[in-house]
């Protein structure tokens, strides 16, 4: 995917994401199915993971350099990345406490919201800054995932926010049945 269709792709998959929780009422915002994450706490991890990322980007490239290195491969495909992170998951790989969301009231969704749209369109300003090439060079440290390429970072965070939606419609879904 190429840069421009990774910042589309980026801002319209968040904006899905936040589109379908902002119709969610206020009961449903905070209901939890067995223990797993209310929809109001998918929307902070979201928010969570998507933080450190924009700031890290903000970094000089020189930094990037010298506290990761370079990538030394080829970035992996979309579909190849996706594969990568659905076996992590099966294999027991969890989110580490910093991006595990505390309780999260209605009257917080709007400024989550606000603050996931902000943060979206400062990442997609901070994309601009790296060429074609250098989304292949720098590498970024992922919890889970280990070192990815920018490219393969914005392959995650464009798949992170559609697989938390899938999650929190499933376990709405079951909680009515």
């Amino acid at each position: 995917m190429q840069k421009q269709a990774l910042k589309d792709t980026l801002m319209d998959n968040h904006q899905v994401f936040i589109n379908y929780i902002q119709s969610l009422p206020s009961e449903a915002f905070v209901q939890s199915n067995h223990g797993k994450w209310t929809p109001g706490q998918q929307l902070e991890h979201i928010l969570l993971s998507i933080k450190p990322l924009r700031q890290i980007l903000t970094v000089p490239k020189i930094v990037l350099l010298i506290i990761w290195g370079k990538a030394n491969r080829e970035s992996k495909t979309y579909d190849a990345l996706i594969d990568k992170y659905h076996l992590k998951l099966q294999q027991g790989g969890r989110a580490t406490s910093r991006f595990v969301p505390r309780l999260v009231s209605y009257d917080q969704k709007p400024a989550l919201v606000q603050s996931i749209s902000n943060e979206i369109k400062w990442l997609s300003e901070k994309l601009d800054k790296f060429t074609e090439e250098e989304l292949d060079k720098y590498i970024l440290p992922h919890p889970l995932l280990g070192k990815l390429t920018i490219r393969e970072m914005m392959y995650f965070t464009i798949y992170h926010v559609q697989h938390h939606q899938m999650m929190t419609e499933r376990d709405l879904l079951s909680l009515a049945d």
